[in-house]
This record gives C-alpha cells, structure tokens and sequence, in this order.
C-alpha cells in the first residue's frame, strides 16, 4: 500500500499532467497562440485556425479544464482569453524550449523560409530608433481585434487581407517593416512578398507582441478603431 508522502506526490503530478494532457494537441497549442495576441470569439479563432465551430469549441473546452483560459457569454457570442499572463509566458518557454531540444523544429523553418527575401532578422532596438526617427514604416498584418488589444508602438494597423487595396496609400520612401504573431506566424511572410512584388523596401520582424512584451519592451493598446489609422510616420 502506498505511504501518505507516495499518495501526495502522485496527487500533485497527476495535477501537473492536467496541463500537459491539455497541450498534447497541435490544434490547441494553434488556438493558445492566438489568445496570447488577446480575446477572441470561438468564431473568430475557429476562422483564423481553420478549424470548424464544433471542434474549435471542444479544444476550448479542454484548455479550459485546465484552467488556461477563461470564457464569458455576450448574446450568442462566447469569447475566450487566456486565464493568466502567466500563461502566454509559458507558451514563450514552451516554444523556445523546443527550438532548443527539437532539430526539427529550426530545419522545417530554413525549409520554408528558403528562397524568400526580405525575411532576415529586423533588430528591434535599430527598429525602435528608426521608428522614433521616422525612418521605417512599422505594420501590423495581423486582424485589427489584436491590434486593438495590443501592438508594436508606432506600428500601425493593415490586416493581410486588406493589404493589396491599401498599397496606395503605404509610403515608397521608407523601409517597410511587417510583423504578426511571432517567428511561426505566416502572415507577416505574405506581406513582404506582396510589398517586394510590388516594389517597396519591406522586411519582416520575427518578434509578435507577445515576445516584445516578455523583453519588457513597450507596447500600445488601440485608442482608436484601427482601420481610421493614418499611413503615415509617427513618431514615439
């Protein structure tokens, strides 16, 4: 028969394995880091993973067991936001952990990235002060609900989507930094693509907001609604 200390360890692992059983899903760790760039419908995330409503609302369901994130009701609509921002810090540990251990994960990015240009690593502290400078034109391709809840100071809001029909406006004298959710977001590679097809200077920043904000480095909240952002220089 197991001893008292034996009964107690076994209790606080299996507690531990609460979190693990939960991440042991691609889709969920997909749906994770989409909540790490702030709250969003079950309608929204399901679009934005590619996943349908009914098994979007099962990973949910699973993340919330585990206490990872938490929901609230308005109408018809449900919203999802992570329980603590201890949690987006952990998905940042788990993401370089795995840089780190797994070879796979470094080869399968050279693979993608092979070819591409425009995509080599932006500085972030050069960035800052060319932004400050009004040097560069900073933008956030990610939907405007996560630019609202929070982005790169100066950066300023034109969701992929929207890209093609607002090139007009983008500046032709100013390099052209993108960025999304961080180095495994596709979005910000597409961007540069169109940019350069279509003769502008444009790179992309790896870093999302979330690893902005676990360097401790500034970022804003939108006071407006993002799509009446001017594409102009501002300065910080």
């Amino acid at each position: 028969m197991a001893s008292r200390s034996t009964r107690f360890k076994r209790s606080i692992y299996e507690q531990f394995a609460r979190i693990g059983k939960a991440l042991s899903s691609p889709s969920r760790l997909e749906l994770l880091d989409l909540l790490c760039q702030g709250p969003r419908t079950v309608d929204a995330l399901a679009t934005e993973a590619g996943l349908g409503l009914a098994n979007t609302s099962q990973h949910l369901r699973a993340l919330r067991e585990a206490r990872l994130v938490e929901a609230e009701k308005s109408g018809l609509f449900v919203t999802y936001r992570l329980a603590d921002e201890q949690v987006s810090q952990f998905f940042l540990s788990l993401r370089t952990l795995a840089e780190a251990q797994l070879a796979e994960v470094g080869e399968m990015t050279r693979r993608y990235l092979q070819g591409r240009h425009g995509l080599q690593p932006v500085d972030r502290e050069q960035l800052l002060a060319k932004v400050r400078d009004g040097a560069v034109t900073v933008l956030d391709v990610r939907p405007v609900e996560e630019y609202a809840a929070g982005h790169l100071p100066g950066a300023l809001s034109v969701p992929l989507k929207e890209l093609e029909r607002r090139l007009a406006d983008l500046p032709r004298d100013r390099e052209i930094v993108a960025y999304c959710r961080g180095p495994y977001c596709v979005l910000a590679v597409e961007a540069v693509e169109v940019l350069r097809a279509r003769g502008f200077t444009a790179f992309r920043l790896e870093d999302g907001v979330a690893d902005w904000q676990a360097r401790g480095l500034p970022v804003e909240v939108s006071t407006v609604e993002p799509h009446r952002a001017r594409i102009a220089g501002r300065r910080i």
